[in-house]
């Protein structure tokens, strides 16, 4: 990978992912060889009170001229004030367009990783205050705004784009990762889910079946240049590889302890490559 750009873009199972290879390359250790190249990327916006907002995370390896980089878009759409001059305005989230770091380095990235799932939630976009557009103006359409239509829609825009983009770089590997698998028993995350388990795999070993479990993403890579980086299935069989309650907050049962799962991804992210 000497000399190219890897990227994750997505959510913060991405955000892990990304957090995993980059622990995978340096064995957890500091290093001089790394450089932080965030603010050339634009993902560092420093505040008033001195302190410093990152909305994505870029280091470059010095001896390889490597850029392993994240970059949060929670469902991979264009997002821009509908006012920008009222503080509490509302957010457009354009369906049909993709995000602006994409589209603004999209010809600079070698292999590019991207997920969006659980942010589609009507609590999510209304918690993000979002609105939903196509063709610059609100979504009309009554079955575009259902949120699992939705976000139909923008995985088969986003992979329709890349496959054409692919089309005229040769060099750009573009990989569609499926859904992280939650693990709340007895509850979801805000009405007293857990995920208490401790031991591997006690629900199973194997993944048996021939189909990927994300239906969304395997119908909206066929046919294309865009691989699916399909992990959904595998990483059901360890619900005792999340957070749970050891984290700093309440009963974490979506993201993952690391070292630990991600890192299996990584290993499937690496073969493919």
């Amino acid at each position: 990978m000497k000399d190219k750009i890897v990227a994750f873009i997505g959510d913060s199972l991405s955000r892990e992912q990304f957090q995993s290879m980059m622990c995978m390359l340096t064995g957890g250790q500091e290093s001089s060889d790394v450089e932080d190249v965030a603010e050339k990327y634009g993902f560092l916006q420093f505040l008033r009170n001195g302190g410093v907002h990152h909305h994505g995370w870029a280091y470059r390896f010095r001896t390889t001229n490597t850029t392993i980089l994240h970059s949060w878009s929670a469902r991979l759409c264009d997002r821009e004030p509908i006012n920008a001059t009222d503080p509490d305005t509302l957010y457009a989230m354009h369906l049909d367009r993709q995000p602006a770091f994409i589209r603004q380095n999209i010809d600079q990235i070698n292999v590019l990783v991207l997920n969006t799932a659980h942010h589609w939630s009507k609590q999510m976009i209304n918690m993000d205050k979002e609105v939903m557009y196509e063709n610059g103006v609100p979504v009309q359409d009554r079955n575009l705004r259902n949120n699992e239509n939705a976000r139909i829609f923008k995985v088969k825009n986003i992979v329709k784009w890349l496959d054409s983009k692919m089309a005229s770089n040769p060099n750009l590997q573009v990989f569609f990762r499926t859904t992280s698998p939650r693990h709340f028993f007895k509850g979801d995350w805000n009405s007293g889910g857990t995920c208490d388990n401790t031991i591997p795999m006690t629900r199973g070993s194997e993944v048996l079946q021939e189909e990927s479990t994300d239906k969304i993403v395997a119908a909206a890579v066929e046919g294309t240049r865009v691989k699916i980086l399909d992990i959904t299935a595998l990483s059901d069989l360890r619900d005792e590889a999340h957070i749970s309650h050891y984290g700093k907050k309440a009963n974490d049962c979506l993201h993952w302890c690391l070292p630990g799962v991600p890192d299996t991804w990584n290993e499937l992210l690496s073969a493919q490559l």
